[in-house]
C-alpha cells in the first residue's frame, strides 16, 4: 500500500482539500519551528504544544498546525495566521490525545495546503510529519515517489519526505528514518507522529537545530529551540546529533545514530538572527554570543558618535556589546510594537515595507541633533535598513552609522532561508560604499566572518557559512549551483 496524503481534521473523517499547485521550479523555501510532545496516557498534549509553538512564533508567522494522537486516532488543526489566532478552546476540543507534534511556518507559498504537519495513511496506520529546513533534491524525489505509485497533493519537500518515511514505516521507524536520511539531500529537522510514537530526527549535517528534553511527570519534548521548553517547565537535555533519531514510546525515549554524521554544519545565521536570544545552541547562550558580536564590531571602529541604538529587538544584545566596548552611550532610538512580527520573513517586499512602518516608532527626543550608531543583525535585501535610516534622519538624527553583526550575505541559501538567488542580496550586487549610499547611511561596517565565528565560539568546521562564504556543505544540484555562482 503506497502512502496517500490527505489534509484533514480527523484522519478518515474529512474530505481531502483541493490541492494548490506550486510550480516545481519555484519550490517553497521554508524556515520554521517544530515541536513534539509526549505525555503519559490520559494527559492532553495540545495545550502544552500550543505554548511551545507560541515561544517559537519568531521562526514563522504565516501559518501553524498541530496533530495529536490518543493512541488510536490522529486529529489535526492547521490554518494560516499566528499561533494564538489558530488555536482556541474550540481547536483544543478537537485535538485530543497525549501525543502531539506542531509546526509554525513561513514560506513563499501562502496556501493552507502548504501548512504543516502533513498527514498520510501508511501500511501500519496514520502518520504525520513536520519539517524545518529545505531539500535540494525535491524535484528528483517527487518524480521517484510518483513513479513508484505514491500520491502527492503538493510539490512541497515536506510532503515528499513524509511519503518516503511512510512507505518504509512497515519496517519500523528506524528503517523509515534511514530511508529519508539516505535519499533526502538538504536540511531537515523533523518531528513525526504515529498512533503511539513521537519521533524526532536531524539530517546528517545538522543544519537546522533540534533539541530533546523532559517534561514534569514523566513527559518528553522535542523542539527547534530551548526557549520553547521554558513556558511549559520543560528541561532541555541535549541537542540531537546530526543523523540522530529519538523515539518516544510508552514513557521511554531511545536514541539511535541512524547514519554516520557527515559533519556538523549548524547554520551560522541561526546564531546571528533567527534563534531567540534566550535560547541555547552548541551549549552556549545566543544572547551572550550576540553581545560578543557587538563588542567585536566596536574593535578598531573609529567612528565619532553620541549614542548607540539597536534595531529592536534582535539588535539589542549586540548594541549593548558595542556600547560597552566603545564607551559610547547606549540609548533607545525606536520603540517596537509588540503586535507586529518580523519583516525579513514576510513573504514579499510590499509586506516587508509595510511591516517596518507599523513595527518601529522613532523617539525624536532621543535622536535630535545626535550622531547615531545603529546596530542591527543583518542586511539581506536592504529595504528594511533603508527605511530605518530614513526614519531616524527624518526624526532628528544628525548622522546614522550602520553596524551589522552578520557578515556580508552574498550567496543564496538552499537549506531553508528565503533568499534563493543572488539578485535578492544587496551585498552580492554592490560594494560596501555603494550599499552605504543606497541605504542613506553616513558609514557602514559589517562584522567579518572570522569575527562572527569567534563570537559564537565555533570553528567553520562546525558551522554552515554558505550564505556568507559560498562554501556549501551539502553539494548542490546543477541548477542551484548555477544560481549560486552565476
Amino acid at each position: 500500500m503506497k502512502p496517500v496524503l490527505r489534509d484533514l481534521t480527523v484522519l478518515g473523517n474529512s474530505p481531502p482539500c483541493k490541492p494548490s499547485r506550486v510550480k516545481t521550479d519555484d519550490l517553497p523555501q521554508e524556515k520554521c519551528g517544530v515541536v513534539g510532545i509526549a505525555l503519559p496516557r490520559g494527559e492532553e498534549a495540545a495545550a502544552l504544544n500550543y505554548y511551545a509553538l507560541f515561544a517559537l512564533q519568531h521562526r514563522g508567522q504565516e501559518g501553524a498546525g498541530m496533530t495529536t494522537s490518543d493512541g488510536t486516532t490522529l486529529r489535526q488543526v492547521k490554518e494560516m495566521g499566528l499561533v494564538n489566532q489558530i488555536f482556541d478552546w474550540g481547536a483544543f476540543s478537537k485535538l485530543r490525545g497525549h501525543l502531539s507534534i506542531g509546526h509554525t511556518r513561513y514560506s513563499t507559498d501562502g496556501s493552507k495546503e502548504a501548512a504543516q504537519p502533513f498527514n498520510c495513511e501508511s501500511e501500519i496506520g496514520p502518520v504525520a510529519l513536520a519539517h524545518n529546513g529545505n531539500l535540494v533534491n525535491t524535484r528528483q524525489l517527487r518524480a521517484e515517489v510518483l513513479a513508484d505509485g505514491g500520491s502527492l497533493d503538493t510539490d512541497i519537500d515536506s510532503e515528499v519526505m513524509l511519503a518516503i518515511f511512510a512507505n518504509r514505516l512497515v519496517d519500523g521507524p528506524l528503517a523509515a528514518a534511514r530511508e529519508v536520511m539516505e535519499r533526502c539531500r538538504g536540511a531537515f529537522s523533523v518531528t513525526v507522529l504515529t498512533q503511539k510514537l513521537v519521533i524526532g530526527f536531524r539530517d546528517p549535517y545538522g543544519i537546522r537545530p533540534l533539541h530533546f528534553g523532559t517534561l514534569p511527570d514523566g513527559g518528553f519534548m522535542i523542539a527547534s529551540e530551548t526557549c520553547a521548553f521554558v513556558p511549559i517547565e520543560g528541561e532541555p537535555v541535549r541537542e540531537l546529533n546530526p543523523g540522530e533519531m529519538v523515539i518516544v514510546e510508552n514513557g521511554e525515549a531511545t536514541f539511535h545514530q541512524v547514519v554516520p554524521p557527515v559533519r556538523e554544519a549548524l547554520c551560522l545565521f541561526e546564531l546571528i538572527y533567527f534563534a531567540r536570544p534566550d535560547s541555547e545552541m552548541y551549549g552556549g547562550a545566543i544572547y551572550s554570543a550576540r553581545e560578543r558580536m557587538g563588542r567585536a564590531l566596536a574593535q578598531g571602529d573609529k567612528v565619532q558618535a553620541d549614542i548607540v541604538i539597536p534595531v529592536p529587538d534582535s539588535g539589542v544584545p549586540a548594541a549593548l556589546g558595542y556600547s560597552r566596548a566603545s564607551g559610547i552611550e547606549y540609548a533607545e532610538g525606536m520603540m517596537k510594537s509588540r503586535y507586529i512580527h518580523r519583516t525579513f520573513i514576510e513573504p514579499d517586499d510590499k509586506k516587508r515595507k509595510r511591516g517596518v512602518k507599523m513595527k518601529l516608532s522613532p523617539l525624536p527626543e532621543n535622536l535630535d541633533g545626535l550622531r547615531v550608531v545603529l546596530v542591527d543583525d543583518s542586511i539581506v535585501r536592504g529595504h528594511t535598513t533603508r527605511q530605518i535610516v530614513g526614519l531616524l534622519k527624518a526624526n532628528g538624527a544628525k548622522e546614522v552609522h550602520v553596524r551589522i553583526t552578520a557578515p556580508r550575505i552574498t550567496f543564496p541559501c538552499f537549506y531553508g532561508i528565503d533568499f534563493d538567488t543572488r539578485e535578492q542580496l544587496i551585498a552580492a550586487q554592490m560594494t560596501d560604499a555603494e550599499i552605504c549610499t543606497d541605504v542613506g547611511a553616513d558609514s557602514l561596517r559589517y562584522l567579518t566572518l572570522e569575527a562572527a565565528m569567534a563570537a559564537v565560539g565555533q570553528p567553520e568546521s562546525r558551522l554552515c557559512t554558505a550564505c556568507f562564504s559560498g562554501r556549501y556543505p551539502i553539494p548542490l544540484p546543477p541548477e542551484q549551483h548555477a544560481l549560486a555562482f552565476s
